[in-house]
Protein backbone atom coordinates (compact mmCIF):
# COMPACT_ATOMS: atom_id res chain seq x y z
CA UNK A 1 0.00 0.00 0.00
CA UNK A 2 2.76 2.52 0.75
CA UNK A 3 3.88 2.29 -3.49
CA UNK A 4 0.56 3.96 -3.56
CA UNK A 5 -0.56 7.40 -4.28
CA UNK A 6 -2.38 9.63 -1.11
CA UNK A 7 -5.29 9.60 -3.66
CA UNK A 8 -5.06 5.66 -4.52
CA UNK A 9 -4.78 5.13 -0.48
CA UNK A 10 -8.01 7.36 -0.13
CA UNK A 11 -9.90 5.73 -3.29
CA UNK A 12 -10.59 9.10 -4.69
CA UNK A 13 -9.60 10.69 -7.79
CA UNK A 14 -7.20 13.61 -7.99
CA UNK A 15 -9.62 16.28 -8.86
CA UNK A 16 -11.52 15.28 -5.98
CA UNK A 17 -12.88 17.94 -3.31
CA UNK A 18 -12.58 18.13 0.26
CA UNK A 19 -16.03 16.89 0.96
CA UNK A 20 -15.14 14.05 -1.39
CA UNK A 21 -11.97 13.44 0.60
CA UNK A 22 -13.24 13.80 3.87
CA UNK A 23 -16.08 11.11 3.24
CA UNK A 24 -13.73 8.96 1.86
CA UNK A 25 -11.34 9.08 5.28
CA UNK A 26 -14.41 8.51 7.05
CA UNK A 27 -15.00 5.40 5.93
CA UNK A 28 -11.56 4.07 5.81
CA UNK A 29 -10.75 5.18 9.40
CA UNK A 30 -13.83 3.27 10.69
CA UNK A 31 -13.01 0.03 8.32
CA UNK A 32 -9.11 -0.29 9.64
CA UNK A 33 -9.78 1.48 13.03
CA UNK A 34 -7.16 -0.59 15.50
CA UNK A 35 -10.41 -1.04 18.12
CA UNK A 36 -12.37 -2.72 15.36
CA UNK A 37 -9.46 -5.02 14.46
CA UNK A 38 -7.47 -5.98 17.14
CA UNK A 39 -4.48 -7.92 16.73
CA UNK A 40 -4.56 -7.19 13.29
CA UNK A 41 -1.07 -5.39 12.18
CA UNK A 42 -1.86 -5.45 8.30
CA UNK A 43 -5.38 -2.84 9.09
CA UNK A 44 -3.17 -0.90 11.97
CA UNK A 45 -0.81 -0.42 9.13
CA UNK A 46 -3.39 0.42 6.78
CA UNK A 47 -5.10 2.94 9.27
CA UNK A 48 -1.86 4.87 9.49
CA UNK A 49 -1.17 5.16 6.15
CA UNK A 50 -5.30 6.51 5.46
CA UNK A 51 -4.37 9.13 8.50
CA UNK A 52 -1.04 10.03 6.74
CA UNK A 53 -2.62 10.56 3.33
CA UNK A 54 -5.77 12.37 4.62
CA UNK A 55 -3.53 15.11 6.75
CA UNK A 56 -1.80 15.63 3.53
CA UNK A 57 -4.85 15.91 0.99
CA UNK A 58 -7.10 18.09 3.24
CA UNK A 59 -4.77 20.96 3.41
CA UNK A 60 -4.23 22.87 0.44
CA UNK A 61 -0.90 24.03 0.93
CA UNK A 62 0.61 20.33 1.32
CA UNK A 63 -1.57 19.11 -1.08
CA UNK A 64 -0.26 21.54 -4.15
CA UNK A 65 3.14 20.66 -3.07
CA UNK A 66 2.31 16.76 -3.24
CA UNK A 67 0.42 17.36 -6.59
CA UNK A 68 3.66 18.79 -7.98
CA UNK A 69 6.49 17.22 -6.39
CA UNK A 70 5.28 13.67 -4.47
CA UNK A 71 5.97 12.88 -0.83
CA UNK A 72 9.61 14.07 -1.35
CA UNK A 73 8.62 17.49 -1.97
CA UNK A 74 6.95 17.12 1.62
CA UNK A 75 10.37 16.35 3.15
CA UNK A 76 10.83 20.13 3.72
CA UNK A 77 7.71 20.55 5.82
CA UNK A 78 9.25 18.05 8.75
CA UNK A 79 8.39 14.79 6.85
CA UNK A 80 4.86 16.13 6.43
CA UNK A 81 4.07 19.17 8.15
CA UNK A 82 1.11 18.23 9.91
CA UNK A 83 -1.07 21.53 10.07
CA UNK A 84 -3.07 22.58 13.39
CA UNK A 85 -6.61 22.91 11.33
CA UNK A 86 -5.43 18.63 9.72
CA UNK A 87 -5.66 17.67 13.23
CA UNK A 88 -8.63 19.66 14.42
CA UNK A 89 -10.40 18.02 11.84
CA UNK A 90 -9.12 14.80 12.66
CA UNK A 91 -10.22 15.49 16.11
CA UNK A 92 -13.95 16.23 15.87
CA UNK A 93 -14.22 13.25 13.54
CA UNK A 94 -12.75 10.55 16.01
CA UNK A 95 -14.79 12.58 18.48
CA UNK A 96 -17.68 11.61 16.48
CA UNK A 97 -17.04 8.28 15.73
CA UNK A 98 -15.19 6.68 18.47
CA UNK A 99 -15.85 9.37 21.31
CA UNK A 100 -12.39 10.09 22.08
CA UNK A 101 -9.56 12.11 20.73
CA UNK A 102 -6.94 13.66 21.16
CA UNK A 103 -5.72 13.37 24.56
CA UNK A 104 -9.11 14.43 25.89
CA UNK A 105 -13.07 13.94 25.53
CA UNK A 106 -15.41 16.91 24.16
CA UNK A 107 -17.40 16.01 27.00
CA UNK A 108 -17.60 17.65 30.05
CA UNK A 109 -17.21 15.86 33.07
CA UNK A 110 -20.22 15.85 35.42
CA UNK A 111 -18.67 16.80 39.44
CA UNK A 112 -18.68 12.97 40.88
CA UNK A 113 -20.84 14.24 43.77
CA UNK A 114 -23.73 14.78 41.55
CA UNK A 115 -23.02 11.96 39.50
CA UNK A 116 -25.97 8.76 39.63
CA UNK A 117 -24.16 4.91 39.92
CA UNK A 118 -27.44 3.49 37.47
CA UNK A 119 -29.32 5.20 34.88
CA UNK A 120 -32.99 6.27 35.93
CA UNK A 121 -35.20 4.13 33.62
CA UNK A 122 -35.65 1.29 34.11
CA UNK A 123 -37.15 -1.89 31.62
CA UNK A 124 -39.07 -5.15 32.80
CA UNK A 125 -40.69 -7.87 30.78
CA UNK A 126 -44.32 -8.51 30.77
CA UNK A 127 -45.59 -12.23 29.88
CA UNK A 128 -49.37 -12.23 28.93
CA UNK A 129 -51.54 -14.53 27.27
CA UNK A 130 -53.14 -14.32 23.28
CA UNK A 131 -56.82 -12.97 25.12
CA UNK A 132 -55.21 -10.46 27.44
CA UNK A 133 -53.44 -8.77 24.45
CA UNK A 134 -56.45 -9.37 21.97
CA UNK A 135 -58.55 -7.41 24.61
CA UNK A 136 -56.22 -5.52 26.56
CA UNK A 137 -56.43 -6.22 30.49
CA UNK A 138 -55.50 -4.68 34.51
CA UNK A 139 -51.95 -6.55 35.22
CA UNK A 140 -50.24 -5.90 38.31
CA UNK A 141 -46.38 -5.76 38.17
CA UNK A 142 -43.47 -5.92 40.91
CA UNK A 143 -40.65 -4.75 40.20
CA UNK A 144 -37.13 -3.38 41.98
CA UNK A 145 -36.05 -0.45 41.79
CA UNK A 146 -32.70 2.14 43.29
CA UNK A 147 -32.58 4.29 45.27
CA UNK A 148 -29.25 6.36 46.33
CA UNK A 149 -28.13 5.18 49.73
CA UNK A 150 -28.57 8.15 52.30
CA UNK A 151 -25.92 7.14 54.73
CA UNK A 152 -22.82 7.42 52.00
CA UNK A 153 -25.18 10.49 49.98
CA UNK A 154 -24.99 7.23 46.60
CA UNK A 155 -21.08 7.46 46.93
CA UNK A 156 -20.67 4.22 48.29
CA UNK A 157 -17.82 5.33 50.72
CA UNK A 158 -18.48 5.24 54.14
CA UNK A 159 -19.07 8.82 55.45
CA UNK A 160 -19.17 9.79 51.47
CA UNK A 161 -15.48 10.39 51.66
CA UNK A 162 -13.98 9.82 48.45
CA UNK A 163 -10.32 9.65 47.45
CA UNK A 164 -8.87 10.05 43.84
CA UNK A 165 -9.61 7.07 41.86
CA UNK A 166 -5.85 4.90 41.48
CA UNK A 167 -6.21 3.73 37.76
CA UNK A 168 -7.27 6.96 35.86
CA UNK A 169 -5.84 9.09 38.85
CA UNK A 170 -8.84 11.04 38.76
CA UNK A 171 -8.88 12.29 35.25
CA UNK A 172 -12.65 9.75 34.52
CA UNK A 173 -10.65 8.62 31.09
CA UNK A 174 -7.96 6.00 30.37
CA UNK A 175 -5.82 7.09 27.36
CA UNK A 176 -4.49 4.76 24.94
CA UNK A 177 -1.59 5.63 21.82
CA UNK A 178 -1.94 4.24 18.64
CA UNK A 179 1.15 5.64 16.96
CA UNK A 180 0.98 9.50 17.17
CA UNK A 181 -2.58 9.28 17.49
CA UNK A 182 -4.01 9.26 21.34
CA UNK A 183 -7.65 7.63 22.17
CA UNK A 184 -9.42 8.14 24.88
CA UNK A 185 -12.24 5.67 26.87
CA UNK A 186 -14.56 5.86 30.04
CA UNK A 187 -12.55 4.57 33.25
CA UNK A 188 -13.62 1.10 34.01
CA UNK A 189 -13.08 1.52 37.89
CA UNK A 190 -14.88 4.98 38.39
CA UNK A 191 -17.02 4.90 35.20
CA UNK A 192 -15.62 8.24 34.57
CA UNK A 193 -16.31 9.65 37.85
CA UNK A 194 -12.62 10.17 38.97
CA UNK A 195 -13.22 9.35 42.47
CA UNK A 196 -13.51 5.94 44.52
CA UNK A 197 -14.25 5.10 47.95
CA UNK A 198 -11.55 4.12 50.53
CA UNK A 199 -13.51 2.69 52.58
CA UNK A 200 -17.11 1.07 51.91
CA UNK A 201 -20.01 2.38 52.95
CA UNK A 202 -21.63 -0.36 55.09
CA UNK A 203 -25.07 0.39 54.72
CA UNK A 204 -25.26 -0.24 51.34
CA UNK A 205 -21.71 -2.25 50.84
CA UNK A 206 -20.01 0.32 49.07
CA UNK A 207 -22.88 0.04 45.73
CA UNK A 208 -24.11 3.88 46.68
CA UNK A 209 -27.68 2.28 46.39
CA UNK A 210 -30.80 0.46 48.32
CA UNK A 211 -32.73 -1.91 46.25
CA UNK A 212 -36.58 -1.63 47.29
CA UNK A 213 -39.38 -3.93 46.15
CA UNK A 214 -42.72 -1.76 44.59
CA UNK A 215 -46.16 -3.53 42.83
CA UNK A 216 -48.00 -1.13 40.17
CA UNK A 217 -50.87 -1.83 38.44
CA UNK A 218 -50.80 -1.29 34.67
CA UNK A 219 -53.53 -0.65 32.31
CA UNK A 220 -52.50 -3.13 29.11
CA UNK A 221 -54.57 -1.54 26.05
CA UNK A 222 -56.25 -3.29 23.52
CA UNK A 223 -53.76 -4.73 20.50
CA UNK A 224 -50.88 -5.05 22.34
CA UNK A 225 -48.27 -7.29 20.36
CA UNK A 226 -44.75 -8.92 21.28
CA UNK A 227 -41.91 -5.91 21.63
CA UNK A 228 -43.97 -2.99 22.47
CA UNK A 229 -43.61 -0.86 24.93
CA UNK A 230 -45.76 0.62 27.38
CA UNK A 231 -43.95 3.61 29.91
CA UNK A 232 -45.18 3.64 33.28
CA UNK A 233 -44.19 7.59 34.32
CA UNK A 234 -42.28 8.19 37.74
CA UNK A 235 -41.66 4.54 38.56
CA UNK A 236 -37.95 4.43 38.03
CA UNK A 237 -35.13 4.54 40.18
CA UNK A 238 -34.62 7.68 42.11
CA UNK A 239 -31.34 9.95 42.01
CA UNK A 240 -29.08 11.35 44.37
CA UNK A 241 -31.29 14.95 43.97
CA UNK A 242 -34.57 12.93 44.69
CA UNK A 243 -35.18 12.71 40.65
CA UNK A 244 -36.89 9.93 39.26
CA UNK A 245 -36.81 8.03 36.66
CA UNK A 246 -39.60 5.83 34.58
CA UNK A 247 -40.45 2.30 34.34
CA UNK A 248 -40.97 0.63 30.64
CA UNK A 249 -42.72 -2.49 30.00
CA UNK A 250 -41.75 -4.79 27.43
CA UNK A 251 -44.51 -6.95 26.76
CA UNK A 252 -44.16 -10.74 25.15
CA UNK A 253 -47.22 -12.33 24.34
CA UNK A 254 -47.88 -16.23 24.42
CA UNK A 255 -49.17 -18.19 21.39
CA UNK A 256 -52.70 -18.73 21.47
CA UNK A 257 -53.89 -22.82 20.24
CA UNK A 258 -56.09 -22.04 17.52
CA UNK A 259 -55.41 -18.39 16.47
CA UNK A 260 -52.28 -17.35 14.73
CA UNK A 261 -51.24 -13.70 14.61
CA UNK A 262 -49.89 -11.55 11.86
CA UNK A 263 -49.79 -7.90 12.83
CA UNK A 264 -53.25 -6.94 13.00
CA UNK A 265 -54.65 -10.24 11.39
CA UNK A 266 -55.23 -13.13 12.88
CA UNK A 267 -55.31 -16.77 11.25
CA UNK A 268 -57.28 -19.86 11.84
CA UNK A 269 -57.29 -23.45 10.25
CA UNK A 270 -61.12 -25.14 9.23
CA UNK A 271 -60.74 -28.52 8.97
CA UNK A 272 -63.06 -29.28 5.96
CA UNK A 273 -63.85 -33.14 5.25
CA UNK A 274 -63.55 -33.32 1.38
CA UNK A 275 -67.37 -33.95 0.81
CA UNK A 276 -68.01 -30.39 2.37
CA UNK A 277 -65.42 -28.92 0.32
CA UNK A 278 -66.84 -31.03 -2.75
CA UNK A 279 -71.02 -29.50 -2.36
CA UNK A 280 -69.79 -26.27 -1.16
CA UNK A 281 -71.25 -26.02 2.40
CA UNK A 282 -71.65 -23.54 5.04
CA UNK A 283 -70.04 -23.60 8.49
CA UNK A 284 -70.08 -22.29 11.40
CA UNK A 285 -66.25 -21.44 12.48
CA UNK A 286 -65.37 -19.55 15.37
CA UNK A 287 -64.10 -15.72 15.90
CA UNK A 288 -62.54 -13.16 18.34
CA UNK A 289 -65.96 -12.18 19.26
CA UNK A 290 -68.12 -15.48 18.97
CA UNK A 291 -69.38 -17.12 15.57
CA UNK A 292 -68.99 -16.28 11.95
CA UNK A 293 -70.50 -18.43 8.72
CA UNK A 294 -67.89 -19.49 6.35
CA UNK A 295 -70.02 -19.81 3.43
CA UNK A 296 -67.55 -22.82 0.96
CA UNK A 297 -66.99 -22.28 -2.08
CA UNK A 298 -68.29 -25.74 -4.48
CA UNK A 299 -65.34 -27.55 -4.88
CA UNK A 300 -63.18 -25.67 -2.33
CA UNK A 301 -59.50 -26.29 -2.29
CA UNK A 302 -56.85 -27.26 0.14
CA UNK A 303 -55.29 -24.23 1.77
CA UNK A 304 -57.80 -22.08 0.34
CA UNK A 305 -58.65 -18.63 2.35
CA UNK A 306 -61.27 -16.79 3.40
CA UNK A 307 -61.10 -13.38 4.56
CA UNK A 308 -63.52 -11.64 7.48
CA UNK A 309 -62.78 -7.76 6.77
CA UNK A 310 -62.85 -6.10 10.23
CA UNK A 311 -63.06 -9.48 12.26
CA UNK A 312 -59.30 -9.01 13.35
CA UNK A 313 -57.24 -7.26 16.19
CA UNK A 314 -58.15 -3.83 17.05
CA UNK A 315 -54.76 -1.38 16.36
CA UNK A 316 -53.12 -0.36 19.54
CA UNK A 317 -52.81 2.85 18.27
CA UNK A 318 -56.32 3.14 17.27
CA UNK A 319 -56.02 2.81 13.71
CA UNK A 320 -59.14 0.47 12.96
CA UNK A 321 -59.07 -3.33 13.46
CA UNK A 322 -57.13 -5.98 10.75
CA UNK A 323 -58.96 -9.13 9.38
CA UNK A 324 -59.65 -12.90 10.36
CA UNK A 325 -58.37 -15.36 7.79
CA UNK A 326 -59.76 -18.64 7.45
CA UNK A 327 -57.31 -21.32 5.95
CA UNK A 328 -59.12 -24.87 4.93
CA UNK A 329 -57.66 -27.86 5.74
CA UNK A 330 -59.16 -30.62 3.41
CA UNK A 331 -59.45 -33.99 5.34
CA UNK A 332 -60.06 -37.32 3.72
CA UNK A 333 -61.09 -40.71 5.20
CA UNK A 334 -58.42 -42.88 6.36
CA UNK A 335 -60.25 -46.00 6.20
CA UNK A 336 -62.76 -47.23 4.27
CA UNK A 337 -65.22 -49.81 4.29
CA UNK A 338 -66.90 -52.13 1.97
CA UNK A 339 -70.17 -50.26 1.45
CA UNK A 340 -68.25 -46.69 1.69
CA UNK A 341 -66.33 -48.14 -1.11
CA UNK A 342 -69.57 -49.62 -3.27
CA UNK A 343 -70.85 -45.79 -2.96
CA UNK A 344 -67.54 -43.99 -3.97
CA UNK A 345 -67.46 -46.09 -7.28
CA UNK A 346 -71.18 -45.30 -8.05
CA UNK A 347 -70.39 -41.67 -7.28
CA UNK A 348 -67.72 -41.10 -9.74
CA UNK A 349 -69.78 -43.39 -12.59
CA UNK A 350 -72.33 -41.11 -12.01
CA UNK A 351 -70.02 -38.57 -13.25
CA UNK A 352 -69.07 -40.42 -16.67
CA UNK A 353 -66.40 -39.10 -18.96
CA UNK A 354 -66.30 -36.09 -15.91
CA UNK A 355 -64.59 -38.36 -13.34
CA UNK A 356 -61.58 -39.62 -15.23
CA UNK A 357 -59.92 -36.42 -15.89
CA UNK A 358 -56.67 -38.78 -16.26
CA UNK A 359 -57.41 -40.93 -19.35
CA UNK A 360 -57.14 -38.84 -22.05
CA UNK A 361 -53.80 -37.15 -20.95
CA UNK A 362 -51.91 -40.44 -19.78
CA UNK A 363 -53.34 -42.35 -23.16
CA UNK A 364 -51.91 -39.57 -25.45
CA UNK A 365 -48.12 -39.66 -23.07
CA UNK A 366 -48.06 -43.14 -23.23
CA UNK A 367 -48.65 -43.39 -27.63
CA UNK A 368 -46.32 -40.66 -27.85
CA UNK A 369 -43.46 -42.87 -25.51
CA UNK A 370 -44.13 -45.98 -27.80
CA UNK A 371 -43.52 -43.57 -30.60
CA UNK A 372 -40.21 -43.05 -29.34
CA UNK A 373 -39.29 -47.05 -29.74
CA UNK A 374 -40.16 -48.16 -32.99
Amino acid sequence: METLSYYEILEVSRDADKTTIKKAYRKLAKKYHPDKNAGDKEAEHKFKLINEAYQCLSDDKQRSIYDRYGKEGLQGMGGGGHSSSAFDDLGSMFEEMFGGFGGGSARRRQNPADMDKYPLDINVEMYINFNEAVFGCEKEIEFTYKKACQKCNGTGAKDGKLSTCPQCKGQGQIYMKQGFMTFSQTCPVCNGTGTSATDPCKTCNGLGYEEIRETVTINVPKGIDSGNRLRVSGKGNISKKGHRGDLYVTFEVKPDKHFIRDDNDIYIEIPVFFTQAVKGDTLTIPSLTGELELKLDVGTKDKQRFVFRGEGIEDVHGHGKGDLIAVVKIQYPKKLNEEQLELLDKLQESFGIESKPHETILDSVIDKMKSWFK
